[in-house]
């Protein structure tokens, strides 16, 4: 398991998985996780593994100790960017599900985002944690028939709707905050930006920024290559901004923890 800093300047590898593509509704051609999906990743969040992965977190970025941590009831489904979109393959979604956001709240008030993955039929694990709850924010700010996409070469969030995106933050954007970009010039953007760049591309062969493929909260799929650590000079500038933003340490060091309470 991950614990992850979203605000702090610390270390190193940073990478994120992919799967999915469509060029006029990519909404409607994401289907959302099931009741039962949701139901199963908050209750992977309610595991004495997962609050305690939260309370490191609290201790390490934050430097307090709660008495309790409150699991949210409720999970945000977060998407990331397809390569087969990137390609512009016909009828390939702009995104995949990447993992289901649930929000846990120490007593003090602060938030981290514990990350539930698939791990076959109906079952879900949490791999990693996030510090704040950017997911839950974000998705407070989508529209009906939307969902929130995730482009982690510019750690970018984005509202997915059936006729394009609406960048919602990103530490390099690439278009204006708020404002619509159709999907079909969100691909060519992508496209510019990383279709040299895919899995089997020379350049990722040629290793060009200095490392493999490694893995954070794989994707549903996961024969989808962890790509974008391959994705170029953008990608190494990105490594600037996002490790400002994240520190990594390993589950070993994560203390397993007791009682959480369903948050209100």
């Amino acid at each position: 398991m991950v614990v992850i800093c979203r605000k702090s300047v610390a270390c190193a590898l940073t990478a994120v998985a992919l799967s999915f593509t469509t060029p006029a509704s990519a909404s409607a051609a994401l289907p959302p996780p099931s009741p039962a999906d949701f139901a199963a990743a908050v209750e992977a969040a309610r595991t004495p593994a997962a609050i305690g992965v939260a309370r490191t977190n609290f201790r390490q970025v934050h430097g307090v100790e709660p008495k309790t941590v409150a699991v949210a009831d409720h999970g945000v489904a977060a998407y990331v960017l397809n390569p087969d979109f990137v390609r512009g393959v016909p009828g390939a979604p702009a995104g995949v599900l990447q993992y289901i956001a649930v929000t846990a709240t120490a007593d003090t008030g602060v938030r981290a985002t514990l990350r539930a993955n698939p791990e076959g039929a109906g079952h879900w694990t949490v791999g990693s944690v996030f510090s704040g709850d950017d997911e839950e924010a974000l998705s407070a700010r989508l529209g009906k028939d939307s969902v929130l996409l995730n482009e982690p070469q510019i750690n970018g969030w984005y509202e997915l709707t059936p006729s394009g995106v609406v960048l919602l933050q990103a530490s390099l954007p690439q278009s204006p905050v708020g404002t619509p970009l159709p999907l079909a010039e969100y691909q060519r953007q992508v496209q510019s930006r990383y279709g040299d760049k895919l899995p089997g591309s020379t350049y990722e062969k040629e290793h060009k920024i200095g490392f493999t493929q490694a893995e954070v909260a794989p994707p549903a799929d996961r024969s989808t290559a962890v790509w974008w650590l391959s994705a170029g000079g953008l990608a190494v500038l990105v490594l600037a901004a996002v490790l400002l933003r994240r520190r990594y340490s390993q589950r070993k060091s994560t203390p397993a923890s007791e009682g959480s309470s369903p948050s209100k």
